[in-house]
């Protein structure tokens, strides 16, 4: 039997948990107050995802690098694939919040966007 300890980050209470796991199978989990720290536990030892934040570079923008993060959550095993691409994407100015910037980074279906607005030198 495996035991894994975390910390939740379901709210804001951050209430240490305990899974215990048997063969790739969560059969418990406990030290959660409410279901999200049930559910963040689950997702979080059976297909743990992140939220990518970085920086692009901005050609003829008033400044050289706008802000960017992942749409929404992506495997954590992608996280450097994403950051590769990312490293290798230069935008023109302007740039407004919400621009896609890369469509389907690193074959997730999940789009890069940026997170602030960059004006036209």
């Amino acid at each position: 039997m495996e035991v894994r300890e975390l910390i939740c980050i379901g709210c804001p209470l951050g209430c240490p948990v305990t899974v215990k796991m048997d063969g790739g199978q969560v059969l418990e989990v406990t030290g959660n107050t409410c279901k999200r720290g049930d559910d963040y536990a689950r997702k979080e030892v059976l297909s743990p995802t992140r939220i990518v934040t970085s920086s692009v570079h901005v050609s003829g923008g008033t400044i050289g690098m706008v802000s960017v993060k992942t749409k929404e959550d992506i495997p954590k095993g992608k996280i450097f694939e994403i950051m590769d691409e990312i490293r290798r994407v230069t935008v023109p100015a302007p740039v407004a919040i919400g621009d896609v910037v890369i469509a389907d980074c690193a074959g997730t279906g999940v789009p890069i966007i940026a997170t602030k607005d960059v004006a036209k030198a």
